[in-house]
């Protein structure tokens, strides 16, 4: 089954996610400039919050990160191996990554990021502490190269993997890890509004300063930061069957996992943002409407085109509602899409829904258990 999910989010002021020159991201849509999220920015947000992690089981989540020698070097010192070979090891393992298994100078991060389960560090483990049973010497362990080390790890098509690594997917030049298909798709956000670059003067004051020290010093420090305000549409599309063959191999039954994936997802989306410059913003804020689709024939379909003429007027989040609406009818108007389950949820102050076939849900969680229901349905 499909699931799609689509999401109007209204921020103040914020910087959400930065630029190679520190302001707000931005895209040209419709002719006009807006305000914009990259995917990647969104994914991280969910993926590391601390309500997926909840939902979800820190157990069941893996970790994306270059320092693989320090993450097998632990386990091999749990297994008792010397701490001196460990040491000299850990360079052979920068190696890890790349085809050529060619280590890096310090010796302490691999070339490529790589998005592990504790399964694929284990093999690691397991892999090099057979290598360092049989060597006689340290000399012996000098000698042993990285890329060697990277062929011997076996079991790669079948080592389970983690739910955020099915979710999201993993592609990788080592034959060591096995490439996954992300089984969710995600766009980048972007505003349903004309975005207006601003920019916040500030001072920073020095606490001992004060009279004629501070007329004569003036402030510690100024600076300025870009932000904009936006209402941001985001849409995301779960393929459920991708997401069962990538965790046929999981520890626990896959379609008990997905049952949790599912509230956990949407949960992560609605209660989470990005965290660039919160501390400065403090840019947290609730969906305004939230709409599921649940699709068995897979046709995936993005709102955005509702918002191709950009939303004005004093209450952008009423109006942005309305033109979301409106895109829902005008497409099952026009295509006939078949859709299982279309599942439509806003705020309370807004009594605004698609007029075509949709179940209103009051709340939220009236919204997240439909959702699970529709997949036990199909």
């Amino acid at each position: 089954m499909l699931y799609e999910f689509h999401m109007l989010k209204n921020y103040p002021p914020t910087n959400l996610n930065r630029d190679d020159t520190g302001a707000p991201k931005t895209c040209v849509f419709g002719g006009v400039a807006r305000g914009r999220v990259s995917s990647q920015c969104l994914k991280r947000s969910w993926r590391v919050s601390d309500i997926f992690k909840e939902e979800i089981g820190e157990e069941n989540l893996g970790i994306r990160t270059r320092h693989l020698p320090s993450q097998v070097a632990d386990r091999l010192l749990e297994m008792g191996v010397d701490k001196e070979l460990v040491e000299i090891v850990k360079a052979k393992i920068s190696g890890f990554g790349n085809k050529d298994g060619k280590e890096n100078k310090k010796g302490t991060y691999t070339a490529q990021m790589v998005f592990y389960a504790q399964e694929d560090i284990e093999a690691v483990a397991e892999t090099v502490k057979g290598f360092l049973d049989k060597c006689e010497d340290k000399k012996a362990v000098q000698k042993l190269k990285g890329k060697d080390l990277q062929d011997a790890v076996m079991a790669a098509d079948v080592r389970p993997i983690t739910v955020d690594i099915a979710l999201f997917g993993r592609m990788v030049t080592s034959n060591a890890f096995r490439d996954v298909e992300a089984a969710m798709q995600v766009a980048h956000a972007i505003s349903t509004n004309k975005v207006v670059l601003e920019t916040d003067y500030f001072t920073a004051m020095d606490d001992l300063l004060k009279g004629e020290s501070l007329d004569k010093m003036g402030t510690g420090m100024v600076g300025d930061i870009d932000y904009n305000a936006s209402c941001y549409y985001i849409y995301a599309a779960l393929d459920t069957d991708i997401l069962k063959e990538n965790l046929k191999y999981s520890r626990t039954e896959a379609d008990a996992i997905i049952k949790k994936t599912i509230p956990a997802i949407m949960k992560a989306m609605a209660f989470t943002n990005p965290d660039g410059k919160q501390n400065g913003f403090a840019g947290h804020v609730l969906p305004s409407a939230m709409m599921v689709e649940c699709k068995t024939r897979k046709i995936p379909t993005s709102m955005v085109n509702a918002f191709v003429e950009p939303v004005t007027g004093k209450n952008l989040v009423e109006e942005s509602i309305k033109k979301l609406a409106a895109e829902v009818d005008t497409t099952a108007h026009c295509f006939d899409l078949p859709v299982d389950e279309r599942l439509w949820f806003c705020v309370d102050k807004y009594d605004i829904h698609p007029n075509c076939t949709a179940k209103c849900c009051g709340t939220f969680p009236e919204l997240v258990d439909a959702a699970v229901a529709a997949l036990t349905h199909s």
